[in-house]
Parts: C-alpha cells; sequence; structure tokens
C-alpha cells in the first residue's frame, strides 16, 4: 500500500484515556437504549491501552459510578480505598502536621480511591471494546483534516517506515485517513492537536492563559512492616520552599506499592531549577528515607499537567468537533484530580453527540454547541467555579494561597466577588542565569535517590532504530544565542529524561544535541521553552514509555 486510505466512522476519538474512553463508552451505551447503530473508533498512539498514561493517583468515583454504575469498586482488584491522610509541611530535617480544620475541603479525600490509572484505563478499555467500539494502538494522529469549508472532517495518522531524514525505507507504509461527523479530542495535556485546533479557531481569545505543571512520579514497593495501604500523605515545603510552587506525594497501596511523586508549576523564574533533582531531593528528608529504605523502585516518568482550571478553559467546541478531558483542561488543580471531570466531560460530550444525531438541527455552523451548554449545567462546571481561581492564589506566598483558598472554597463556598486574571505564559517567568545563584543538588546514592540515566531505564522505553526526530526545533541558533547565553539552556534541567544536552563540536562551539530516545512525551520543552522554539510532535506509534500501571 503507497497511496493513503481513508476510512469513515461516526465518531473519531483521539487518545485512549479516561475521557476518551468513557465517552465511546457513555456512546455505545446512549445508541443500545435507543436502538441506534453507531460507528466509534479510538486512535491512541502507545503500544497498548495503558500504556502511555501516568497519574498519582488518587480518584473521586462518582463519574466512574455513574458511568459505569454496575462496577463492583471493592472487588475490581482496581482501588485501594483512602482510610487515612496526612497533610505535612516539610522542614530539611523535620515536619508539621497542618491541622484537617485549617484544610479546605478540596484537599481532603473522604470516599476517595488509590488506583493505578494505567490499569484503570486498560480495563475501561477491555469494557469499551466490548461495547463494540473499534480501538486501535500504536496509531498516532499527526495532522487534523480540513474540508472546503475549513471544518475539521477528521484525522490523519502517521506514516511508519520512515527514516531518520524522513524518507521511504523498504518497511514504509502510510498513514491513513480517518474521515468523521464528529472528531473528540482526548490527547491529554498539551495534546498535539489539541494544540493546533485552538490556534486554528483562536480558541482561547480572552481566556487566561493555560498554566501547567510537570508532574514526576516513581512507583516502590516497600518492606511489608512499613506498607499501611489506604495510607495518603502530601506535602509542601522542603526541599521545593520558594523555588518553585508545587509540593508532593506519597500513596499506599495494596500489595505493598508506593506510589511518589512531585508536581511543581512550570511558572518557575530560577533558570537552574531541575525538577527530576528536586524529586530525589524530596526522598533525602528523614520521614520519606524511611518509608523507602530497603525498598525498591519498580518505575519511573513524567508528565505535563493542565492547570489553569475554568478561568484557562478554551472554547470548547469547533467546526467538526469538540475538546474533552485534559486537552480542553478539565483537572480541578485544587482538588489535584482530573480523573473524574476527564470521565464526567466524556460524559457530556457522548450526552452532546447524541442528541446531534437524533436532531441535527441543534448543529449550528457544523459547531456541537450543545456540548458547552450541557458543561455549563452540570456538576463539573460548579465544581471548576467553586476552585476558579485557585491556581492564581497558588502563584501568591504559600500562607496567602492556604488562606484565600479557605476563604474561597470553605467560608465563601465559591462566590468569590471575582475572578484572578493571568496573562503571562509560563516560559516567559526565567530570569536571567546570572541574576541568580545556582543550585547545589546532591548526587544520587543509588539506592534511594537515583540519576536519570538509570530512571529512565525503568520506563521501557521503545523507539524505532533510526526513526524521525520527533521534537522539532524551529531555529537552530536560537538555543545557543538565547537559550544558553542567557538561561544557561535551561532545556538540560527541565526535561525530566535527558533529552537535551549542549555539547561542544569540534570547533570549541556548543550545540544543542537532541537525544529524542529518551523522551518520555511529558511535553515540558513544548511548554517551558522560553522562545517557543521547540515543538513536541508525536513520534511513530508505538513509541515511547510502556509503563506498567502508572
Amino acid at each position: 500500500m503507497n497511496q493513503e486510505e481513508s476510512v469513515y466512522y461516526d465518531v473519531i476519538i483521539v487518545g485512549a484515556g479516561p475521557s476518551g474512553i468513557s465517552t465511546s463508552i457513555k456512546l455505545k451505551q446512549l445508541a443500545m437504549a435507543k436502538k441506534i447503530d453507531i460507528s466509534i473508533c479510538i486512535i491512541e498512539k502507545s503500544s497498548s491501552l495503558g500504556s502511555h498514561i501516568l497519574s498519582g493517583a488518587i480518584v473521586d468515583i462518582t463519574s466512574i459510578k455513574e458511568l459505569l454504575p454496575n462496577l463492583a469498586i471493592e472487588e475490581s482488584g482496581l482501588f485501594t480505598i483512602v482510610k487515612e491522610e496526612k497533610f505535612l509541611y516539610l522542614r530539611q530535617n523535620k515536619y508539621f502536621n497542618i491541622p484537617s480544620f485549617l484544610l479546605p475541603d478540596c484537599l481532603k479525600n473522604d470516599g476517595c480511591y488509590i488506583t493505578r490509572l494505567g490499569h484503570l484505563v486498560e480495563w475501561m478499555g477491555k469494557e469499551a471494546k466490548t461495547l463494540g467500539v473499534d480501538i486501535f494502538t500504536g496509531f498516532a494522529a499527526i495532522d487534523l483534516l480540513y474540508n472546503s469549508k475549513d471544518e475539521v472532517c477528521g484525522i490523519k495518522t502517521g506514516s511508519f517506515g520512515l527514516d531518520r531524514e524522513g524518507k521511504k525505507t523498504n518497511y514504509f507504509q502510510p498513514g491513513l485517513n480517518i474521515l468523521s461527523k464528529h472528531t473528540v479530542l482526548a490527547e491529554g495535556s498539551r495534546g498535539n492537536l489539541g494544540k493546533k485546533v485552538i490556534e486554528h479557531f483562536n480558541l482561547s481569545k480572552g481566556k487566561n492563559q493555560q498554566k501547567y505543571a510537570i508532574g514526576i512520579k516513581e512507583l516502590w514497593k516497600i518492606d511489608h512492616n512499613k506498607s499501611r495501604p489506604g495510607l495518603v500523605i502530601h506535602t509542601i515545603g522542603w526541599p521545593l520552599y520558594n523555588k518553585a510552587n508545587g509540593g508532593a506525594f506519597l500513596y499506599n497501596m495494596n500489595n505493598d506499592l508506593v506510589s511518589l511523586g512531585m508536581i511543581i508549576d512550570l511558572n518557575y523564574s530560577n533558570p537552574w531549577l531541575s525538577p527530576f533533582k528536586e524529586f530525589q531531593s524530596y526522598k533525602i528528608h528523614n520521614l520519606i528515607h524511611n518509608i523507602l529504605k530497603n525498598g525498591k523502585r519498580l518505575s519511573y516518568g513524567a508528565k505535563s499537567i493542565t492547570m489553569g482550571g475554568l478561568l484557562s478553559l478554551p472554547k470548547l467546541y469547533f467546526k467538526g468537533g469538540i475538546l474533552i478531558g485534559c486537552d480542553a483542561g478539565f483537572l480541578n488543580s485544587s482538588r489535584l484530580k482530573g480523573i473524574h471531570t476527564a470521565v464526567k466531560s466524556g460524559i457530556i460530550a457522548a450526552e452532546s453527540i447524541m442528541e446531534s444525531m437524533l436532531k441535527d438541527s441543534i448543529i449550528k455552523n457544523n459547531e456541537l454547541v450543545i456540548y458547552s451548554k450541557k458543561f455549563k449545567e452540570s456538576s463539573l462546571h460548579a465544581e471548576l467555579k467553586k476552585s476558579r481561581n485557585f491556581k492564581q492564589w497558588s502563584s501568591k506566598h504559600k500562607l496567602i494561597s492556604l488562606l484565600m483558598t479557605l476563604l474561597e472554597q470553605k467560608i465563601l463556598a465559591g462566590h468569590f466577588f471575582w475572578n484572578l486574571h493571568s496573562k503571562k505564559s509560563d516560559n516567559s517567568f526565567l530570569n536571567p542565569a546570572n541574576s541568580i545563584d545556582k543550585i547545589v543538588y546532591q548526587d544520587p546514592d543509588n539506592k534511594i535517590t537515583f540519576d536519570i540515566e538509570s530512571s529512565i531505564f525503568l520506563s521501557n522505553i521503545h523507539y524505532e532504530k533510526n526513526e524521525p526526530i520527533h521534537l522539532k526545533i524551529n531555529n537552530t541558533e536560537i538555543p545557543m544565542l538565547i537559550n544558553l547565553r542567557n538561561y544557561a539552556g535551561p532545556e538540560s534541567r527541565y526535561c525530566p529524561a535527558g533529552v537535551y544536552k549542549f555539547i561542544k563540536d569540534e570547533n570549541g562551539k556548543y550545540k544543542l544535541h537532541i537525544n529524542s530516545d529518551n523522551c518520555l512525551h511529558c511535553k515540558t520543552c513544548d511548554i517551558k521553552d522560553v522562545t517557543q522554539n521547540i515543538s513536541w510532535t508525536p513520534p511513530q506509534g508505538g513509541s515511547g514509555p510502556i509503563y506498567n500501571g502508572m
């Protein structure tokens, strides 16, 4: 096959995360109830369901129970109920417990469960397939298809068998054009097609700048006598202090497993900061070190998190399609939860698509306006409205942030007097390197703390030999003229996989070396690069990390 082929589905969903799979399940449920047939296809770039998924993860199960009311939560083996929780302020050698009465309700986890999201997504995918949804893993959606009316009419998948220069090899297979009346973008944070469609249709006009964080996570198996399934620990303070906004977590699951990680807002200003090394420093604290001591690290990964909330949400619909889940930015950053919001957005999307199929007249200019209307009438909108100023408060002093969140969400129940605005993008916050003292990090001990090389080995990264580089540098001179000269090459530190390194050539001049085979698809470079000169694009389908229940 040397020419692109085209296939048609009623609905094409890009991304087999919680929002995309939920959309497909709900659509099939509604179609069965109405006794109508609907063809649905999900395109997923990872080699298998859940292998690119990474999250903490504590899940509010309300949306999952709405979607799958017969799911036996306790018996499924997918969840560990939260039994006990602590919110701690860390100093370097000690910690203080923050009393529950001082915490807003958004920081509490009553009735929630700990899960390994990759495994949950894999299970949900099987449910979708049982209902008749076609799920194709190992295929990357690389572009949108437009008709003569500038309406999205489907997507294009990437070709296989191209070499480093993009030339066809003997194994070349062209991509597919998948045509559809409804294109649902569910790619997760900083989605490639989502980014394109937001720009193409100017969907973020009049909105707050979207805000992002990087989440870094490890999965450990600890001594059985230290295991306390259901114990949730959240921390702020050390080692970040005032270097960046963020915090860390440690979740105790069944089978002596511990999920721990750190979330750092990407609006930090110190170019010397390394999110990876801050996370390793976190494990040096006596509290964390004692839990992990004599344990075994099983996996490592990282991803970006869309954190801006309600005031940063773009227009949710465009000609021919909609944005759902973290492709839009539905995560509730005040609760550090996005699974239930992703699932709920998928439910609302499915209901909107079904109504449009039953009654074409509700679609105006091929835009699913009813999706936005249903969202504004939903519990999801009410929840996000209550926390709409959280990210803006969190950029203030931590004490002010905590007090104002307590006032706005607990005392005023979300009825704050005004909306706080944020017009500055995360990439524009860095200060020149010569204006800030360099941060000195401890060397890893290779027992509790580790280097990047040994960490990404645990991510099971796979790329085809000599496949095209998916990290695009628009101007090859800018990294040296601006990033290295003014900011000491921050991409060599903010990347949690060691993709970017400045090396000297044979003439003694620095150049930027890109080891794209290390890429975890976290997209931090796409977000944090000072001049927005780096673009993350989907690699060949199936490439990237292969996580096991991260």
